[in-house]
């Protein structure tokens, strides 16, 4: 009853790619529409059997949630990177820019609430294009005042387009070059 976990499945996945009669490559046996996505939230990509005789679009929110899926049977696992297609491959960039637009807030409120991993590092140090001087106009800049937006940090601080910098730590966490996840969930 007082359950108070953190919820660990998504409820919304993009599409980077899809195949109409295909092998799970997750679970064994499991033939269909397979779907490859990212989740929403946690950014991990996954593999999906889609309903029969459904279509999916590359960058099309899908509903994956628990209850009233319309056009997913289930949600096979998360699947490497080194195992989706490379068509999936190419899509990632454009997903990740997608979800990250459309999630402003969250990613906003993170570069409003970043703090330092160690004495030597901080966790926007591990954004591409964020090195010691944007890092200090960043933290002086958000003690005047929480950011409100991605055109409110490029007009404080000057980093032009935020939301490339933070799809390229995306890219480079979901494709695991990155030795510290900042933001995908393993």
């Amino acid at each position: 009853m007082g359950n108070t976990q953190l919820r660990k499945y998504e409820e919304h996945a993009y599409v980077l790619d899809s195949k109409l009669r295909a092998k799970s490559t997750t679970v064994h046996g499991r033939t269909g529409v397979i779907v490859i996505a990212i989740g929403e939230e946690r950014l991990t990509l996954l593999e999906i059997l889609g309903t029969e005789d459904s279509t999916f679009d590359v960058g099309e929110r899908i509903y994956i949630g628990k209850e009233g899926r319309t056009k997913v049977q289930s949600v096979l696992g998360k699947i490497d990177y080194i195992k989706i297609s490379d068509s999936a491959k190419n899509e990632i960039p454009g997903v990740v820019e997608l979800i990250v637009t459309k999630n402003e807030k969250k990613f906003v409120d993170y570069i409003n609430n970043a703090q330092p991993l160690t004495p030597r590092i901080h966790a926007l140090e591990l954004i591409p294009g964020i090195g010691k001087t944007y890092l200090n106009a960043i933290i002086k800049e958000r003690e005047k005042g929480p950011f409100e937006s991605f055109n409110d940090i490029e007009k404080r601080v000057g980093l032009k387009e935020p939301i490339r910098h933070l799809s390229q730590r995306i890219i480079e966490e979901i494709s695991g070059e990155a030795r510290m996840n900042l933001f995908v969930k393993r």
